[in-house]
């Protein structure tokens, strides 16, 4: 029979491992690609910090820039943006401190999407929202 490796059966080796640490068998324990797996999932819950934060800023570029488009679906999307990175936030508060480094980056990963969806091409080249804004569950932008 095959050894279970991480590389051959990923789901039965976490399984496996899991195991091993629960019942104390050290010994046997995989350390390195455990670390690799842990540093892994922080990175994913870092990307989806900053996808859900690319999404809220699009959305308030659309409401802002095209009035005439407006609809109660992009309000509902700008909500659920917001509670959903509000709810990440809480459960991985250490990401707080990546929020004002990550907001120009994001803000230009906005752009253009934005510009793909609405064909514009006139955006402010810095966020013109404030964190406190973009977080502000009844912060809507005005027109332009």
């Amino acid at each position: 029979m095959n050894q279970v490796t991480h590389d051959n059966d990923f789901y039965a080796w976490t399984q496996e491992q899991a195991h091993l640490l629960r019942t104390a068998q050290f010994h046997q324990i995989d350390f390195a690609h455990i670390a690799e797996e842990l540093e892994d999932m922080g990175r994913s819950e870092k990307r989806e910090l900053e996808s859900r934060l690319e999404v809220l800023i699009m959305r308030l570029l659309k409401w802002q820039f095209q009035p005439n488009l407006r609809s109660r679906s992009w309000q509902l999307t700008i909500k659920e943006q917001r509670l959903r990175l509000e709810k990440l936030l809480k459960e991985n508060p250490s990401l707080n401190s990546y929020l004002a480094d990550s907001l120009e980056k994001n803000y230009q990963l906005a752009i253009i999407s934005a510009e793909r969806e609405t064909g514009l091409s006139s955006f402010p080249e810095t966020c013109p929202y404030s964190l406190t804004e973009i977080f502000t569950i009844e912060f809507l932008p005005t027109g332009i």
